[in-house]
C-alpha cells in the first residue's frame, strides 16, 4: 500500500470515529444520579440515607437572598420573584412570607379543608362560632386584607384555606418586613423554593437555577440589588460549572503536551494522527457498548474516569511506534510485541472484571467501559494500525542521546536488601503515622468552599430550613398507619419546641391527617340541615344576605361525605412533593419522616423517639457507615483483581524469576504511594483505592514490556524510548488533574502522578533484565507479509 493510500485510510478510519462521535452525543443521556456510584443500602438508615440525598425535601431546597439595596425595595423584588417561580412547573413551593393565594389546595380538593384544617378538633360549626366569624369578616372588609378575604367569603366565611395555607408555612419563619421575610439584621430579603427536580438530577437543578435568575433579572435585575442563591442544588450546579472550566483547560493543555511531545520523539507530523486512532476507537466502543447493557442513561463519572483510565490505552500505539526500525516490517514488529501487549491487557482486564462483583451500579459501567475499551485499542494496534504506518526509516536505538542515557541507566546499582529496607520504612509510615486512615466523610469529598457551607449554615439558620444531619423515622405497616403515628407524636415534639430542645418540625401528617383523624373530624361537622339553621342564626344578626353562603354549605356537605384524602388524591398538586418527600411508601412497609429545625438537645429528641417507637437517625453516621461498606467491597474486589493478575502473569511467563521481576515494581510502587499519601497526612477515599488499580496496570506494563525486551540491548533502548514518552504523558495528563481544585480528581491525580514515577524508576531497576555480552548485534530481518 502506498503512503497515500496509507494516509487517505487513516483519514476515513478517523471520519469513521467523528461521524460516530456525533451519533453518540445525540443518543447518549448522561446521568448525574451519585447513588449510581453508592453500594446497595443494607440497613434502614443506608436506604433512608440514599433516598434522602436524591428525592428528599433537604436536596430540593434553595435559599435565596436579596441584598444591597433599601428593605422597602429588596420586599418588592422578593414578592415579583415569587409570583414568577409560583407559577413555574419547575417548582414545587415557593415562599417568601407574603401572604399565601389558594394554589395550595386545588378547585377539586378545595372542600376538603375541613377535614385538614385542626379547627374542628376544638370548635364546633354553630351558630355563636359562625357568628363570631360573619363579624370578623365585617372587618376584614374594611381592611387593606379586603381583596384576599372577599373571594373566599362565600365559600369559606370560617377562611379555613388561610388557616390552612399559614399552618404550612415554615415552622420556625424569619423576621417579616414589608410582608417579606428578610433576616435578623433587615439587611437581606428571603426566600426558600423547593425544586421539583431531585437533587441528583444536575440538568432540573440547573434549570432551576436558570429560572431564578431569569425571575430576579425580570424583578429589576442587579440595577438596585443583588442575588444569592445557596442549597444542594446551587452547590452542585457551581460544581458542575467548576468541572466543565477545569476540565476544559486540563483537556487544552494536555492536548497540546501530548501533539508537542508525540512530534518531538517521533519527528513524524503523522505519528500524532495514528496515536489518536485506537484511543478513540476505544472510547467509542466502551460508550457504545454502554448504551446497548445499560441503555441511554449512562452516568458522569463513568464516562470521566472511564476516559482518565483508557489513558493507559496510549501506551499500546506508542510501544508499537518506539519499536520500529529500518528493516523490519510494521507487522512484524508488532507480532513481536503482541505478546507483552495481550499479557498487560488481559491482566488489566480482569482486574477490572472483579468490579461486575461489587454490587455497585457505577462500577459495573466503569468495568464494562474499560474493560471494552482497553481489548478495542489492543486490537486497533495489533491488526490496523500496522498497515497505516510507514515503514520506519529511522531506529530510535541509534539515537546518541538516548544510548548515553541507556549507559547512565546501566551504571546504577541493582536494588536488592535495599528494597527490603525501602518496604519496611514504607510499611511503617502507613501504620505508624498517626491520624485516621480511611477518610469517611462524603461531605470532604466536596468541592465547595468553607465560606460558601458557612454561608449555606447561617441562611438555613434564618430560614429555619430543616437540618441536614438528623431525621426522625417511623416506620409502619402502610402510609396511613405512618400517618397515624406521627400524629400521636406531635404533642411531645411540641413539648421539645417549647423547652428550647428544638426550633421546629415538620411531617407529612401537617399536610395530611391520617384517615381516622380526618373521620373524626367529619364525625364533627353538623348535618346540612343543622348547618343551615346554625348559619341562618348567625346572618340574621349581620349584613350579609341569607342565600350569600350557598358554596359554604355545599362545600361543608361533601366534606362530611368524601372519602378520606390519601397521598395519590395529591397528585398534581404543590403538597404532593412536601408529602412525598415525608412519607416514604414501600412494599409492606411504610417510613414517616419528621425534619427537624434548630436541634440543640440530641439526647433528648432520641429519648422522645424511643418512648414513641420512633427513631432518631443521624445521617453523617449513616453516609459513614455506608462508606465503610462500600470499601470493604472493594477492597473485596482488590483482593481479587490482584489474584487475577499475578494468575495472567504467571500463564504468560511461567518462571518464577521473571514473574517476580515484573510483579515486584506493581507492588513496591502500591506501597511507597500509600507511604507518600499517608506521611503527608492525607485519609484515603475510596477513589484513592480505584486509582492504585490505575497505577498497577501502568506499571504491569511498564515491567512487561522491559521484560519482554530481554537481554538484547536495542531492544532494550526501544523500550526505554516508549516507557519514557508513555510516562510523560501520563504524568502530565495527571500532574494536572492533582492541581484541580475538585478533591475527586485531585485524589485521582496524586496517587497516579506517583504512581507513574515510581513505576518507571523500578522498572528500569528491577525489571530491566542485565544485557548479555555488552553490546548486543543487530540482527537484519527480512521483511515479511502480514
Amino acid at each position: 500500500m502506498s503512503a497515500r493510500a496509507r494516509l487517505a485510510c487513516a483519514l476515513a478510519w478517523l471520519a469513521l470515529l467523528l461521524a460516530g462521535g456525533t451519533w453518540l452525543s445525540q443518543s447518549l443521556t448522561v446521568s448525574g444520579d451519585l447513588r449510581r456510584f453508592l453500594p446497595d443500602a443494607r440497613t434502614p438508615e443506608q436506604r433512608l440515607l440514599i433516598d434522602e440525598l436524591g428525592e428528599g425535601p433537604g436536596s430540593r431546597l434553595l435559599l435565596l437572598a436579596l441584598s444591597g439595596a433599601e428593605p422597602d425595595v429588596l420586599a418588592a423584588r422578593s414578592h415579583a420573584m415569587r409570583e414568577a417561580l409560583a407559577g413555574d412547573a419547575r417548582f414545587a413551593f415557593v415562599a417568601n412570607g407574603a401572604e399565601a393565594g389558594l394554589d395550595a389546595i386545588p378547585e377539586r380538593l378545595r372542600p376538603y379543608r375541613y377535614l385538614l384544617s385542626p379547627t374542628l378538633d376544638a370548635q364546633a360549626f354553630d351558630a355563636a362560632f359562625l357568628g363570631e366569624a360573619l363579624e370578623a369578616r365585617l372587618q376584614d372588609l374594611g381592611s387593606p386584607a379586603a381583596d384576599l378575604v372577599e373571594p373566599l367569603l362565600a365559600s369559606d366565611p370560617t377562611l379555613e384555606t388561610l388557616a390552612l395555607a399559614e399552618a404550612w408555612m415554615p415552622a420556625h419563619a424569619p423576621r417579616t418586613l414589608h410582608e417579606a421575610w428578610f433576616d435578623r439584621a433587615g439587611a437581606q430579603a428571603l426566600l426558600l423554593v423547593e425544586t421539583r427536580a431531585a437533587g441528583f438530577d444536575p440538568d432540573g437543578q440547573r434549570e432551576a437555577v436558570d429560572a431564578i435568575e431569569a425571575a430576579f433579572a425580570a424583578s429589576g435585575g442587579a440595577a438596585d440589588a443583588m442575588l444569592e442563591i445557596s442549597g444542594p442544588g446551587a452547590f452542585a450546579d457551581e460544581i458542575g460549572t467548576r468541572t466543565a472550566r477545569e476540565a476544559r483547560w486540563i483537556g487544552t493543555v494536555d492536548s497540546i503536551g501530548l501533539v508537542l511531545l508525540l512530534l518531538l520523539a517521533y519527528r513524524s507530523w503523522k505519528i500524532p494522527l495514528l496515536g489518536v486512532l485506537p484511543l478513540a476507537s476505544a472510547g467509542l466502543a466502551g460508550l457504545a457498548t454502554l448504551m446497548l447493557l445499560f441503555g441511554d442513561r449512562v452516568h458522569g463519572i463513568t464516562i470521566a474516569f472511564g476516559f482518565t483510565l483508557i489513558g493507559v490505552v496510549q501506551d499500546y500505539p506508542i510501544h508499537f511506534f518506539s519499536h520500529q526500525h529500518a528493516g523490519l516490517s510494521p507487522w512484524r514488529s508488532v507480532r513481536r510485541l503482541w505478546p507483552a501487549l495481550a499479557t498487560g491487557v488481559a491482566a488489566t482486564c480482569i482486574a477490572y472484571l472483579t468490579f461486575l462483583f461489587a454490587g455497585v451500579d457505577g462500577l459495573r459501567q466503569l468495568a464494562v467501559f474499560t474493560i471494552v475499551a482497553l481489548a478495542t485499542a489492543a486490537l486497533c494496534t495489533r491488526f490496523a494500525l500496522p498497515g497505516l504506518i510507514d515503514p520506519a526509516q529511522r531506529d530510535v536505538a541509534d539515537s546518541p542521546r538516548l544510548l548515553a542515557l541507556w549507559h547512565r541507566i546501566e551504571r546504577l546499582p541493582r536494588p536488592r536488601w535495599s528494597l527490603v529496607a525501602l518496604a519496611l520504612a514504607a510499611l511503617a509510615v502507613v501504620a505508624l503515622r498517626p491520624g485516621a486512615f480511611w477518610q469517611n466523610d462524603l461531605s470532604r469529598l466536596t468541592p465547595v468552599a468553607e465560606p460558601l457551607l458557612q454561608r449555606d449554615a447561617a441562611l438555613r439558620a434564618e430560614l429555619g430550613a430543616p437540618d441536614v444531619r438528623y431525621v426522625l423515622t417511623l416506620q409502619a405497616a402502610d402510609a396511613d398507619a405512618a400517618l397515624a403515628a406521627s400524629e400521636r407524636m406531635r404533642p411531645a415534639l411540641d413539648a421539645l419546641a417549647g423547652a428550647g430542645a428544638i426550633d421546629g418540625y415538620d411531617l407529612a401528617a401537617r399536610y395530611l391527617p391520617s384517615a381516622a383523624r380526618q373521620r373524626e373530624r367529619q364525625r364533627a361537622l353538623p348535618s346540612a340541615d343543622a348547618l343551615q339553621r346554625a348559619l341562618d342564626a348567625a346572618v340574621a344578626d349581620s349584613p350579609f344576605r341569607a342565600d350569600a353562603f350557598a358554596p359554604f354549605l355545599a362545600d361543608v356537605e361533601r366534606a362530611r361525605t368524601a372519602p378520606p384524602l390519601q397521598a395519590r388524591d395529591l397528585d398534581g398538586t404543590p403538597l404532593a412533593t412536601r408529602v412525598e418527600g415525608l412519607l416514604l411508601a414501600g412494599e409492606g412497609r411504610a417510613t414517616a419522616l419528621v425534619s427537624l429545625t434548630g436541634l440543640r438537645d440530641v439526647e433528648a429528641v432520641a429519648r422522645m423517639a424511643a418512648a414513641h417507637g420512633a427513631q432518631l437517625l443521624d445521617m453523617k453516621q449513616a453516609s459513614e457507615s455506608l462508606v465503610a461498606d462500600y470499601r470493604t467491597r472493594i477492597l473485596g474486589a482488590l483482593a481479587l483483581a490482584a489474584l487475577g493478575l499475578v494468575a495472567t502473569v504467571w500463564f504468560a511467563l511461567r518462571t518464577p524469576r521473571r514473574v517476580w521481576r515484573v510483579l515486584l515494581p506493581m507492588g513496591m510502587t502500591t506501597l511507597l504511594v500509600l507511604a507518600v499519601l499517608r506521611g503527608f497526612g492525607v485519609e484515603l477515599n475510596l477513589f484513592h483505592l480505584v486509582s492504585l488499580i490505575l497505577a498497577a496496570g501502568l506499571g504491569l506494563d511498564y515491567a512487561l514490556f522491559f521484560e519482554h525486551a530481554g537481554e538484547d540491548r536495542d531492544d532494550q533502548l526501544r523500550t526505554l524510548h516508549a516507557v519514557i514518552v508513555c510516562s510523560l504523558m501520563t504524568l502530565l495528563v495527571f500532574s494536572l488533574l492533582a492541581l484541580s481544585s475538585i478533591p475527586v480528581l485531585r485524589a485521582i491525580g496524586s496517587t497516579v502522578a506517583l504512581g507513574v514515577v515510581f513505576n518507571f524508576v523500578l522498572a528500569l531497576l528491577v525489571a530491566r533484565a542485565p544485557v548479555g555480552g555488552g553490546t548486543a548485534s543487530r540482527t537484519v530481518v527480512r521483511d515479511e507479509p502480514a
